[in-house]
């Protein structure tokens, strides 16, 4: 991952092979944002002049680079667009801090090194450029020859080495601790978006299950993984249900981080289908070739406990990752069929590729049985959401209104879209069923809320609970933008990290 530096050096100075500069959209054109006065002294003070000619306007994600002022040790200087200028007296929004950050790591791919002279009004400001660099910088190359050389072959470029961040003050603890926790969530973020990226061959859920001992491990986190066996015994039925088409038994993996000086309790749920065909319901054509990403909410989730116990946390967090592979067999789960959950509940199949609601709700009652504080489940759960809230904005649904809130705030306070959804009771009667307790399929029309009215049966009665449909941001289809890559995107993981850091400092509601 990109090496992140905090320097006092003056930009003409320091050897790189890029200064990175903001320019913002102002009333009368582009305007140089602060950070980058050295800079702009260099260029007698007409650098948004000479910006403005080169057709840059400051709008967000533009990039312009332009030839170093004579003096300086870095050939480049890359002006990246901040958006709006601030009002009178306002500072840079975080967002835009983030965004300007990754396209310009993004636009530095196979640099050794470049100096950020953005905005940095605070502590806080470090951390948001930091994390948007390593962030943007992100690429997954482990299945290409130039991935495996670091671009020596193949014509393929490598992320940029090292990323120093000017203006920022290396001896200050705020300083230093704001690109501390940048590193953790973007390295655990990034490792989210690997296992996402991973082709569905080689991440089966034994093979995921393997992956996450090995970072409980190495980060002092309790495992425990279920097999088939174990689930048989356990009588964990919806699992055993989505798994048993697949040659790739199903597991559920729990991952507790535990802080002794915890007052508070999480459990985040994920959903890990590890490969989504459909089952018996198979999957129309041209729906299948990304399904490797249905199981981002578990990727998240592991990638969230890890980023805490990294950050030692102050509060326990309890991971629950509910693997399988949905495949159509002899052996599959077959529509009208009627599964035991592990809750003892009865659920009638009407629809094999409504599967992920299925290993949910025997994770969601395992989680419940430890009486946590809150839950927060969070999976690729409904096609409908993504008609609601299209490709960049997850839902948040909720049995609490203030809790659904609290999660709300945390997803855009870090720069994650998401929009609070409701639960409307009249919808649930469409699951009844004549055969089991309920079925997996309710009314078509307002499909993402049914799911989560099926969720909420399977949560604990008195433990608030959140349920997070990431369906659309979770895998980026087109162009990259701001930080975020083609492909996994790692959704989620930042909103889940900042509730726990709520919950830690008691602030959580």
């Amino acid at each position: 991952m990109t090496a992140l530096t905090l320097s006092t050096a003056a930009a003409p100075g320091l050897r790189a092979d890029a200064i990175v500069i903001g320019v913002a959209k102002g009333a009368k054109g582009p305007s140089v944002a602060p950070g980058a006065e050295a800079v702009d002294k260099a260029y007698d003070g007409r650098l948004a002049g000479v910006l403005e000619t080169l057709g840059a306007s400051g709008a967000e994600g533009e990039v312009t680079k332009l030839p170093a002022p004579s003096g300086f040790k870095a050939p480049v200087v890359v002006a990246v667009g901040l958006g709006a200028e601030p009002g009178k007296g306002a500072g840079y929004d975080a967002e835009a801090l983030r965004r300007a950050a990754g396209v310009a790591a993004r636009a530095l791919a196979g640099a050794k090194k470049a100096a950020f002279a953005l905005p940095l009004a605070e502590a806080d400001d470090a951390g948001v450029v930091g994390e948007g660099v390593l962030l943007g910088a992100y690429s997954f190359d482990a299945y290409k020859e130039s991935g495996r050389d670091a671009g020596a072959k193949g014509g393929g470029k490598a992320p940029l080495a090292e990323a120093a961040l000017l203006g920022a003050k290396p001896r200050d603890k705020a300083y230093k601790a704001a690109v501390e926790r940048a590193a953790a969530v973007a390295e655990e973020l990034n490792r989210a978006r690997d296992l996402v990226n991973t082709p569905p061959n080689d991440l089966n859920p034994e093979a995921f299950a393997a992956v996450a001992q090995a970072a409980a491990k190495e980060h002092g986190i309790k495992v425990q993984v279920l097999d088939e066996k174990a689930l048989t015994k356990g009588g964990y039925g919806g699992i055993l249900g989505v798994g048993a088409g697949s040659a790739s038994g199903p597991r559920l993996v729990k991952l507790s981080y535990t802080s002794p000086k915890a007052k508070k309790s999480l459990a985040f749920v994920g959903k890990g289908i590890t490969y989504d065909s459909g089952g018996i319901s198979l999957k129309p054509a041209g729906h299948n070739e990304t399904m490797k990403c249905d199981m981002a909410g578990a990727a998240a989730v592991f990638a969230a406990v890890v980023a805490a116990a990294r950050l030692g946390l102050e509060a326990n967090v309890t991971g629950w990752l509910a693997l399988a592979e949905n495949m159509p067999s002899g052996s599959a789960t077959r529509p009208g069929d009627v599964l035991r959950m592990y809750s003892g509940k009865t659920v009638e199949v009407l629809n094999t590729d409504a599967e992920g609601r299925l290993v949910l709700a025997d994770a969601l009652w395992a989680a419940s049985q430890e009486k946590p504080d809150a839950i927060i489940d969070v999976a690729t759960l409904t096609g409908a959401i993504m008609l609601a809230l299209g490709s960049r904005t997850y839902a948040v649904m909720a049995n609490d209104d203030a809790f659904r809130s609290a999660v709300h705030e945390a997803a855009e306070e870090v720069g994650e879209p998401a929009w609070p959804m409701p639960l409307p009771e009249h919808l649930r009667k469409g699951m009844d069923s004549p055969t089991a307790d309920i079925a997996n399929m309710g009314e078509r029309m307002g499909g993402g809320l049914v799911a989560g009215l099926f969720l909420r049966e399977f949560v604990g009665e008195g433990i608030t609970w959140a349920h997070l449909d990431i369906a659309g941001p979770a895998f980026n289809e087109g162009g990259p933008f701001g930080y975020t890559p083609k492909g996994g995107t790692g959704t989620a993981v930042r909103t889940l990290v900042r509730v726990a850091e709520l919950a830690a400092a008691g602030e959580l509601g």
